[in-house]
């Protein structure tokens, strides 16, 4: 927030179901979220009311875990808060952004080695469909898969940068840094401002992103919590 004013950074899963990633969006009332092979994400209103916590229950399914990325408002009682980590907000700001010559686009065929890549590296969720949400680069080496980052949220004006992950025996080369600048290179080219999100905790990388050029925009949080049991799932619009 800033003087008041929303932004579209402030709730980035809503601006980006209601904006650029609108087809993916499956609607409850006020509540939106991506399909469960494209993303965990879910979107409540800034301000969410009893109706709309009614219907992220029923969107999700009795006794499913929900993923509110950036919210900060008070949670139902009968909802149990299963996962809560404070988190940064980053945007560029001066980024040497770049095309990398070795950095390859990323194709639906490259997904099973993506997945592979993600389950040994645990850079966040990124799921069957995850690649649909943008473009996503990679390095290989000897025809391996050994590095990658790409595109996620995408509210108006921004693009989220995700799933940044190297392999561990090609970790100190540089690689997550060299397809950061490459992503962001992509994200300009549309006339779009990168940002993307990590760990208050995770000092290392905190560190990493100032040095490229990035700057903290916000403090925000990530949150988890199992909807109730008694609440009957309902199709999704």
């Amino acid at each position: 927030m800033s003087d008041g004013i929303p932004h579209v950074l402030d709730n980035p899963a809503l601006a980006s179901l209601t904006g650029p990633h609108a087809l993916f969006a499956e609607r409850r009332g006020r509540v939106l979220r991506y399909p469960v092979d494209v993303s965990p994400w879910l979107a409540l209103p800034d301000e969410p009311d009893a109706d709309d916590w009614a219907d992220l229950a029923a969107l999700a399914g009795p006794g499913a875990e929900v993923p509110l990325p950036g919210f900060r408002g008070q949670v139902p009682d009968d909802w149990e808060i299963t996962f809560q980590v404070e988190g940064v907000q980053f945007v560029d700001d001066g980024l040497a952004a770049a095309r990398d010559p070795e950095a390859i686009r990323l194709g639906p065929a490259d997904v099973p080695e993506m997945l592979d890549l993600i389950e040994r590296t645990q850079p966040g969720p990124f799921l069957p469909r995850t690649i649909e949400m943008g473009t996503y680069l990679g390095i290989r080496r000897d025809g391996a898969l050994i590095a990658m980052a790409g595109e996620r949220l995408h509210p108006p004006g921004w693009t989220e940068i995700s799933a940044v992950c190297t392999d561990p025996a090609a970790r100190g080369e540089g690689l997550a840094t060299r397809l950061i600048l490459a992503v962001a290179h992509g994200i300009r080219e549309r006339g779009e401002t990168p940002f993307l999100h990590t760990g208050a905790g995770n000092a290392n990388a905190i560190r990493l992103y100032e040095s490229l050029g990035f700057r903290l925009r916000r403090r925000t949080a990530f949150l988890a919590a199992r909807a109730p049991e008694h609440r009957a799932a309902v199709p999704v619009s």
